[in-house]
Protein backbone atom coordinates (compact mmCIF):
# COMPACT_ATOMS: atom_id res chain seq x y z
CA UNK A 1 0.00 0.00 0.00
CA UNK A 2 1.12 3.50 -0.79
CA UNK A 3 -0.37 6.82 -1.83
CA UNK A 4 -2.64 6.76 -4.87
CA UNK A 5 -3.32 3.03 -4.87
CA UNK A 6 -6.66 1.27 -5.27
CA UNK A 7 -7.23 -1.39 -2.61
CA UNK A 8 -8.98 -4.08 -4.60
CA UNK A 9 -10.77 -6.73 -2.59
CA UNK A 10 -14.11 -8.48 -2.60
CA UNK A 11 -17.04 -7.21 -0.59
CA UNK A 12 -16.79 -8.02 3.10
CA UNK A 13 -13.04 -8.59 3.08
CA UNK A 14 -12.11 -5.89 5.58
CA UNK A 15 -10.85 -3.14 3.27
CA UNK A 16 -11.94 -0.48 5.76
CA UNK A 17 -9.83 -1.88 8.59
CA UNK A 18 -6.89 -2.41 6.23
CA UNK A 19 -6.81 1.17 5.02
CA UNK A 20 -7.23 2.51 8.58
CA UNK A 21 -4.29 0.37 9.68
CA UNK A 22 -2.25 1.80 6.79
CA UNK A 23 -3.18 5.34 7.83
CA UNK A 24 -2.40 4.71 11.49
CA UNK A 25 0.99 3.04 10.90
CA UNK A 26 2.28 4.96 7.89
CA UNK A 27 0.80 8.47 8.13
CA UNK A 28 0.41 9.03 11.86
CA UNK A 29 4.04 8.86 13.06
CA UNK A 30 4.57 12.30 11.51
CA UNK A 31 4.61 15.22 13.91
CA UNK A 32 1.85 16.84 11.90
CA UNK A 33 -0.76 14.08 11.95
CA UNK A 34 -3.01 14.28 8.92
CA UNK A 35 -6.76 14.42 9.35
CA UNK A 36 -8.60 11.61 7.57
CA UNK A 37 -11.58 12.30 5.30
CA UNK A 38 -13.75 9.36 4.27
CA UNK A 39 -16.06 9.76 1.27
CA UNK A 40 -18.55 6.90 1.33
CA UNK A 41 -22.21 6.07 0.75
CA UNK A 42 -24.92 8.05 2.54
CA UNK A 43 -26.03 4.89 4.35
CA UNK A 44 -22.56 4.20 5.78
CA UNK A 45 -22.23 7.84 6.78
CA UNK A 46 -25.59 7.89 8.56
CA UNK A 47 -24.96 4.60 10.35
CA UNK A 48 -21.48 5.79 11.42
CA UNK A 49 -19.79 2.58 10.31
CA UNK A 50 -16.46 4.29 9.69
CA UNK A 51 -16.37 6.00 13.08
CA UNK A 52 -16.88 2.60 14.69
CA UNK A 53 -14.00 1.06 12.75
CA UNK A 54 -11.75 4.07 13.45
CA UNK A 55 -12.43 3.82 17.19
CA UNK A 56 -10.59 0.47 17.19
CA UNK A 57 -7.41 2.45 16.44
CA UNK A 58 -8.22 5.24 18.89
CA UNK A 59 -9.13 7.62 16.06
CA UNK A 60 -11.91 10.03 17.03
CA UNK A 61 -13.95 12.83 15.53
CA UNK A 62 -12.65 15.03 18.39
CA UNK A 63 -8.98 15.99 18.17
CA UNK A 64 -8.40 16.00 21.92
CA UNK A 65 -9.64 12.41 22.15
CA UNK A 66 -7.91 11.08 19.04
CA UNK A 67 -4.65 9.16 18.97
CA UNK A 68 -4.09 10.49 15.45
CA UNK A 69 -5.79 13.09 13.31
CA UNK A 70 -9.55 13.51 13.42
CA UNK A 71 -11.84 11.57 11.13
CA UNK A 72 -14.48 13.25 8.96
CA UNK A 73 -17.05 11.12 7.13
CA UNK A 74 -19.35 12.35 4.37
CA UNK A 75 -21.21 11.01 1.34
CA UNK A 76 -20.31 11.14 -2.33
CA UNK A 77 -23.09 13.68 -2.87
CA UNK A 78 -21.02 16.18 -0.88
CA UNK A 79 -17.58 15.38 -2.29
CA UNK A 80 -17.45 18.82 -3.94
CA UNK A 81 -17.28 20.46 -0.50
CA UNK A 82 -13.73 19.15 0.00
CA UNK A 83 -11.99 20.22 -3.22
CA UNK A 84 -10.09 22.95 -1.34
CA UNK A 85 -8.81 20.68 1.45
CA UNK A 86 -5.05 20.18 1.32
CA UNK A 87 -2.45 18.06 3.13
CA UNK A 88 -4.95 15.54 4.48
CA UNK A 89 -5.61 11.85 3.86
CA UNK A 90 -8.68 10.87 1.85
CA UNK A 91 -10.30 7.45 1.64
CA UNK A 92 -12.73 7.08 -1.25
CA UNK A 93 -14.99 4.19 -0.27
CA UNK A 94 -16.91 2.40 -3.05
CA UNK A 95 -16.06 3.18 -6.67
CA UNK A 96 -17.88 6.36 -7.75
CA UNK A 97 -15.28 7.97 -9.98
CA UNK A 98 -16.16 6.44 -13.34
CA UNK A 99 -16.48 8.88 -16.22
CA UNK A 100 -15.96 12.64 -16.25
CA UNK A 101 -18.86 13.91 -14.13
CA UNK A 102 -18.75 16.25 -11.15
CA UNK A 103 -17.74 13.50 -8.70
CA UNK A 104 -14.86 12.35 -10.90
CA UNK A 105 -13.61 15.93 -11.38
CA UNK A 106 -13.76 16.62 -7.64
CA UNK A 107 -11.95 13.34 -6.97
CA UNK A 108 -9.07 14.24 -9.29
CA UNK A 109 -8.69 17.72 -7.80
CA UNK A 110 -8.69 16.37 -4.23
CA UNK A 111 -6.30 13.52 -5.07
CA UNK A 112 -3.71 15.86 -6.59
CA UNK A 113 -3.53 17.90 -3.36
CA UNK A 114 -3.72 15.15 -0.72
CA UNK A 115 -2.69 11.62 0.15
CA UNK A 116 -5.42 9.19 -0.83
CA UNK A 117 -6.55 5.64 -1.45
CA UNK A 118 -9.62 4.21 -3.13
CA UNK A 119 -11.43 1.07 -1.98
CA UNK A 120 -13.29 -1.03 -4.51
CA UNK A 121 -14.49 -4.56 -5.19
CA UNK A 122 -15.06 -3.70 -8.86
CA UNK A 123 -12.50 -1.06 -9.90
CA UNK A 124 -13.40 -0.91 -13.58
CA UNK A 125 -15.05 -2.76 -16.45
CA UNK A 126 -13.39 -0.87 -19.33
CA UNK A 127 -10.25 1.19 -19.76
CA UNK A 128 -12.38 4.33 -19.87
CA UNK A 129 -13.42 3.61 -16.26
CA UNK A 130 -9.80 4.02 -15.17
CA UNK A 131 -9.36 7.53 -16.58
CA UNK A 132 -10.04 9.40 -13.26
CA UNK A 133 -7.62 7.15 -11.33
CA UNK A 134 -4.95 7.54 -14.02
CA UNK A 135 -5.42 11.33 -13.94
CA UNK A 136 -5.25 11.38 -10.13
CA UNK A 137 -1.88 9.59 -10.36
CA UNK A 138 -0.66 12.14 -12.93
CA UNK A 139 -0.18 9.45 -15.56
CA UNK A 140 -2.08 11.64 -18.02
CA UNK A 141 -2.66 15.36 -18.05
CA UNK A 142 -6.35 15.10 -18.98
CA UNK A 143 -8.94 12.90 -20.67
CA UNK A 144 -8.06 14.33 -24.09
CA UNK A 145 -4.51 13.02 -23.83
CA UNK A 146 -5.74 9.57 -22.77
CA UNK A 147 -8.14 9.35 -25.73
CA UNK A 148 -5.52 10.63 -28.19
CA UNK A 149 -3.03 7.97 -27.10
CA UNK A 150 -5.29 4.97 -26.53
CA UNK A 151 -8.77 5.19 -28.07
CA UNK A 152 -9.93 4.52 -31.64
CA UNK A 153 -13.57 5.39 -32.31
CA UNK A 154 -15.70 3.63 -34.92
CA UNK A 155 -16.28 5.81 -37.99
CA UNK A 156 -19.68 6.90 -39.28
CA UNK A 157 -21.53 6.19 -36.03
CA UNK A 158 -24.31 8.41 -34.69
CA UNK A 159 -22.67 8.52 -31.25
CA UNK A 160 -19.14 7.76 -29.98
CA UNK A 161 -18.49 4.01 -30.16
CA UNK A 162 -15.06 2.71 -29.16
CA UNK A 163 -13.74 0.35 -31.82
CA UNK A 164 -10.52 -0.64 -30.05
CA UNK A 165 -7.80 0.50 -27.65
CA UNK A 166 -4.17 1.20 -28.58
CA UNK A 167 -1.07 0.56 -26.46
CA UNK A 168 -2.97 -1.83 -24.21
CA UNK A 169 0.27 -3.10 -22.70
CA UNK A 170 0.88 0.39 -21.28
CA UNK A 171 -2.62 0.51 -19.82
CA UNK A 172 -2.14 -2.91 -18.24
CA UNK A 173 1.16 -1.81 -16.72
CA UNK A 174 -0.47 1.31 -15.25
CA UNK A 175 -3.40 -0.70 -13.90
CA UNK A 176 -1.14 -3.29 -12.29
CA UNK A 177 0.90 -0.48 -10.76
CA UNK A 178 -2.18 1.14 -9.19
CA UNK A 179 -4.21 -1.88 -8.04
CA UNK A 180 -3.30 -3.53 -4.74
CA UNK A 181 -5.07 -6.87 -4.62
CA UNK A 182 -6.33 -8.03 -1.26
CA UNK A 183 -6.51 -11.83 -1.49
CA UNK A 184 -8.18 -13.79 1.25
CA UNK A 185 -9.72 -17.19 1.85
CA UNK A 186 -13.48 -17.05 2.33
CA UNK A 187 -15.08 -19.56 4.63
CA UNK A 188 -18.35 -19.13 2.73
CA UNK A 189 -19.50 -20.83 -0.44
CA UNK A 190 -21.90 -19.14 -2.84
CA UNK A 191 -24.62 -21.14 -4.56
CA UNK A 192 -26.06 -19.15 -7.46
CA UNK A 193 -29.20 -20.56 -9.07
CA UNK A 194 -31.03 -19.13 -12.08
CA UNK A 195 -34.69 -19.91 -11.37
CA UNK A 196 -36.82 -20.13 -14.55
CA UNK A 197 -40.12 -18.23 -14.63
CA UNK A 198 -42.66 -17.63 -17.38
CA UNK A 199 -43.51 -14.41 -19.23
CA UNK A 200 -46.20 -13.19 -21.62
CA UNK A 201 -44.45 -13.91 -24.92
CA UNK A 202 -47.31 -12.70 -27.13
CA UNK A 203 -47.57 -9.34 -25.36
CA UNK A 204 -43.77 -8.96 -25.42
CA UNK A 205 -43.51 -9.57 -29.17
CA UNK A 206 -46.41 -7.23 -29.90
CA UNK A 207 -44.79 -4.37 -27.97
CA UNK A 208 -41.42 -4.96 -29.62
CA UNK A 209 -42.73 -5.11 -33.18
CA UNK A 210 -45.34 -2.35 -33.07
CA UNK A 211 -43.46 0.00 -30.73
CA UNK A 212 -46.80 0.63 -29.03
CA UNK A 213 -46.88 1.14 -25.25
CA UNK A 214 -49.76 -0.98 -23.88
CA UNK A 215 -49.64 0.85 -20.52
CA UNK A 216 -50.12 4.36 -21.91
CA UNK A 217 -51.83 3.37 -25.19
CA UNK A 218 -49.41 5.61 -27.07
CA UNK A 219 -46.48 5.07 -29.44
CA UNK A 220 -43.09 4.69 -27.73
CA UNK A 221 -40.75 7.63 -28.00
CA UNK A 222 -37.30 6.03 -27.78
CA UNK A 223 -35.29 2.90 -27.06
CA UNK A 224 -35.34 3.61 -23.34
CA UNK A 225 -39.13 3.46 -23.26
CA UNK A 226 -39.09 0.27 -25.32
CA UNK A 227 -36.92 -1.46 -22.76
CA UNK A 228 -38.95 -0.16 -19.84
CA UNK A 229 -42.06 -1.65 -21.44
CA UNK A 230 -40.61 -5.08 -22.30
CA UNK A 231 -38.99 -5.35 -18.86
CA UNK A 232 -42.32 -4.55 -17.24
CA UNK A 233 -44.09 -7.14 -19.39
CA UNK A 234 -41.42 -9.65 -18.39
CA UNK A 235 -41.42 -8.72 -14.71
CA UNK A 236 -45.18 -8.68 -14.19
CA UNK A 237 -45.58 -12.42 -14.73
CA UNK A 238 -47.48 -13.77 -11.68
CA UNK A 239 -45.12 -16.72 -11.44
CA UNK A 240 -42.34 -14.50 -10.07
CA UNK A 241 -44.26 -13.79 -6.88
CA UNK A 242 -45.22 -17.47 -6.64
CA UNK A 243 -41.56 -18.47 -6.87
CA UNK A 244 -40.70 -15.98 -4.12
CA UNK A 245 -43.36 -17.56 -1.90
CA UNK A 246 -41.95 -21.02 -2.58
CA UNK A 247 -38.47 -19.89 -1.57
CA UNK A 248 -39.88 -18.48 1.67
CA UNK A 249 -40.84 -22.02 2.61
CA UNK A 250 -37.18 -23.03 2.33
CA UNK A 251 -35.65 -19.96 3.99
CA UNK A 252 -37.25 -18.14 6.91
CA UNK A 253 -35.27 -14.95 6.33
CA UNK A 254 -34.74 -13.61 2.81
CA UNK A 255 -33.40 -10.40 1.26
CA UNK A 256 -35.14 -9.60 -2.04
CA UNK A 257 -33.58 -7.22 -4.56
CA UNK A 258 -35.79 -5.55 -7.16
CA UNK A 259 -35.61 -2.73 -9.74
CA UNK A 260 -38.96 -1.02 -10.18
CA UNK A 261 -41.82 0.35 -8.08
CA UNK A 262 -44.42 -1.90 -9.72
CA UNK A 263 -42.35 -4.87 -8.56
CA UNK A 264 -42.36 -3.44 -5.04
CA UNK A 265 -46.16 -3.28 -5.09
CA UNK A 266 -46.29 -6.98 -5.90
CA UNK A 267 -43.63 -7.90 -3.34
CA UNK A 268 -45.53 -6.14 -0.56
CA UNK A 269 -48.11 -8.93 -0.91
CA UNK A 270 -45.61 -11.21 0.82
CA UNK A 271 -46.47 -9.53 4.13
CA UNK A 272 -48.62 -11.66 6.43
CA UNK A 273 -49.20 -12.33 10.12
CA UNK A 274 -46.29 -14.76 10.10
CA UNK A 275 -43.93 -12.75 7.89
CA UNK A 276 -42.53 -9.28 8.61
CA UNK A 277 -41.60 -7.19 5.58
CA UNK A 278 -38.97 -4.45 5.68
CA UNK A 279 -38.14 -2.02 2.86
CA UNK A 280 -35.11 -0.06 1.74
CA UNK A 281 -35.55 2.25 -1.24
CA UNK A 282 -35.52 5.92 -2.15
CA UNK A 283 -38.65 6.68 -0.11
CA UNK A 284 -38.81 4.11 2.70
CA UNK A 285 -35.88 3.03 4.84
CA UNK A 286 -36.73 0.50 7.52
CA UNK A 287 -34.13 -1.63 9.31
CA UNK A 288 -33.79 -5.32 8.59
CA UNK A 289 -36.54 -7.13 10.55
CA UNK A 290 -35.48 -9.07 13.63
CA UNK A 291 -38.37 -11.52 13.87
CA UNK A 292 -38.09 -15.25 13.26
CA UNK A 293 -39.49 -15.01 9.72
CA UNK A 294 -39.00 -11.97 7.51
CA UNK A 295 -38.45 -10.57 4.02
CA UNK A 296 -36.40 -7.43 3.40
CA UNK A 297 -37.20 -5.69 0.09
CA UNK A 298 -34.22 -3.73 -1.24
CA UNK A 299 -34.05 -1.64 -4.40
CA UNK A 300 -30.76 -2.02 -6.29
CA UNK A 301 -30.27 1.73 -6.69
CA UNK A 302 -30.64 2.38 -2.96
CA UNK A 303 -29.14 -0.67 -1.28
CA UNK A 304 -26.80 -2.67 -3.50
CA UNK A 305 -23.85 -1.59 -1.35
CA UNK A 306 -22.87 0.11 1.89
CA UNK A 307 -24.53 -2.22 4.43
CA UNK A 308 -24.43 -5.82 5.54
CA UNK A 309 -26.62 -8.48 7.10
CA UNK A 310 -25.33 -11.69 8.69
CA UNK A 311 -28.74 -12.85 9.93
CA UNK A 312 -29.63 -14.72 6.75
CA UNK A 313 -28.06 -17.02 4.19
CA UNK A 314 -30.53 -16.40 1.33
CA UNK A 315 -31.09 -13.71 -1.27
CA UNK A 316 -33.59 -13.48 -4.14
CA UNK A 317 -33.09 -11.30 -7.21
CA UNK A 318 -36.70 -10.70 -8.19
CA UNK A 319 -35.52 -9.12 -11.43
CA UNK A 320 -31.92 -9.01 -12.66
CA UNK A 321 -29.98 -5.75 -12.77
CA UNK A 322 -28.24 -4.36 -15.84
CA UNK A 323 -25.07 -3.76 -13.82
CA UNK A 324 -22.63 -6.55 -13.00
CA UNK A 325 -21.14 -4.27 -10.37
CA UNK A 326 -24.52 -3.94 -8.61
CA UNK A 327 -25.05 -7.69 -8.95
CA UNK A 328 -21.72 -8.47 -7.29
CA UNK A 329 -22.10 -5.80 -4.62
CA UNK A 330 -25.62 -6.98 -3.75
CA UNK A 331 -24.41 -10.56 -3.22
CA UNK A 332 -21.80 -9.25 -0.82
CA UNK A 333 -24.41 -7.91 1.60
CA UNK A 334 -24.66 -11.36 3.21
CA UNK A 335 -21.22 -12.70 2.28
CA UNK A 336 -19.22 -11.19 5.15
CA UNK A 337 -16.21 -12.33 7.09
CA UNK A 338 -18.22 -12.34 10.32
CA UNK A 339 -21.17 -14.41 9.08
CA UNK A 340 -21.82 -17.73 10.83
CA UNK A 341 -23.16 -19.26 7.63
CA UNK A 342 -20.99 -21.33 5.30
CA UNK A 343 -23.41 -21.97 2.42
CA UNK A 344 -25.04 -18.88 0.95
CA UNK A 345 -27.93 -19.18 -1.52
CA UNK A 346 -28.69 -16.73 -4.33
CA UNK A 347 -31.76 -17.17 -6.51
CA UNK A 348 -32.11 -15.12 -9.71
CA UNK A 349 -35.62 -15.19 -11.17
CA UNK A 350 -35.27 -15.08 -14.94
CA UNK A 351 -37.37 -15.93 -17.98
CA UNK A 352 -36.71 -16.92 -21.58
CA UNK A 353 -37.65 -13.46 -22.77
CA UNK A 354 -34.95 -11.99 -25.02
CA UNK A 355 -34.20 -9.14 -22.60
CA UNK A 356 -33.74 -11.53 -19.65
CA UNK A 357 -31.54 -13.80 -21.78
CA UNK A 358 -29.42 -10.81 -22.80
CA UNK A 359 -29.06 -9.58 -19.21
CA UNK A 360 -28.11 -13.05 -17.99
CA UNK A 361 -25.45 -13.39 -20.69
CA UNK A 362 -23.96 -10.02 -19.69
CA UNK A 363 -23.92 -10.82 -15.97
CA UNK A 364 -22.39 -14.25 -16.51
CA UNK A 365 -19.72 -12.57 -18.63
CA UNK A 366 -19.14 -10.03 -15.82
CA UNK A 367 -20.28 -7.17 -18.04
CA UNK A 368 -22.92 -4.45 -17.96
CA UNK A 369 -25.99 -4.98 -20.12
CA UNK A 370 -26.14 -2.43 -22.95
CA UNK A 371 -29.53 -1.75 -24.52
CA UNK A 372 -28.26 -0.48 -27.88
CA UNK A 373 -25.92 -3.44 -28.31
CA UNK A 374 -28.81 -5.73 -27.48
CA UNK A 375 -31.09 -4.14 -30.10
CA UNK A 376 -28.65 -5.12 -32.84
CA UNK A 377 -27.68 -8.61 -31.71
CA UNK A 378 -29.12 -12.09 -32.04
CA UNK A 379 -31.20 -11.99 -28.85
CA UNK A 380 -33.93 -9.95 -30.51
CA UNK A 381 -35.78 -13.13 -31.52
CA UNK A 382 -33.24 -13.71 -34.34
CA UNK A 383 -35.64 -11.73 -36.49
CA UNK A 384 -34.11 -8.88 -38.54
CA UNK A 385 -37.58 -7.48 -39.28
CA UNK A 386 -37.71 -6.28 -35.65
CA UNK A 387 -35.32 -3.50 -36.66
CA UNK A 388 -36.16 -3.33 -40.35
CA UNK A 389 -34.90 -0.10 -41.85
CA UNK A 390 -34.10 1.41 -38.44
CA UNK A 391 -30.38 0.67 -37.83
CA UNK A 392 -29.65 2.41 -34.51
CA UNK A 393 -32.35 5.02 -35.00
CA UNK A 394 -35.58 4.47 -33.14
CA UNK A 395 -38.67 4.99 -35.32
CA UNK A 396 -41.92 4.11 -33.51
CA UNK A 397 -44.80 2.89 -35.56
CA UNK A 398 -48.28 4.31 -35.25
CA UNK A 399 -51.40 2.34 -34.60
CA UNK A 400 -54.93 2.82 -35.88
CA UNK A 401 -57.44 3.11 -33.10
Amino acid sequence: MSNGKVLWGGVGTGKSLTVLAYYFTKLCPDEDKKDIYVITTAKKRDERDWEGEAAKFGISTVRELSSAGTIHVDSWNNVGKYVDVKDAYFVFDEQRVVGTGAWAKAFVKIARANAWNLLSATPGDTWMDYIPVFLANNLYKNKTQFIREHVVYAPYSRFPVIKRYMEVSTLERYRNMILVEMPFARHTKRHLEWVPVEYNEEKYKAAWKTRWNPYTDEPMQDVGELFRVVRRITGEAPQRLSKARELMKTHNRIIVFYNFNYELEELRKLRSEEVDVGEWNGQVKTPVPTSEKWVHLVQYAAGAEGWNCVATDAMVFYSPTYSYKNFEQAQGRIDRLNTDFVDLYYYVLTSKSPVDVGIRKSLEGKKHFNELDFVNNKYCFNAPDFMEGRDQEFMPKTKNK
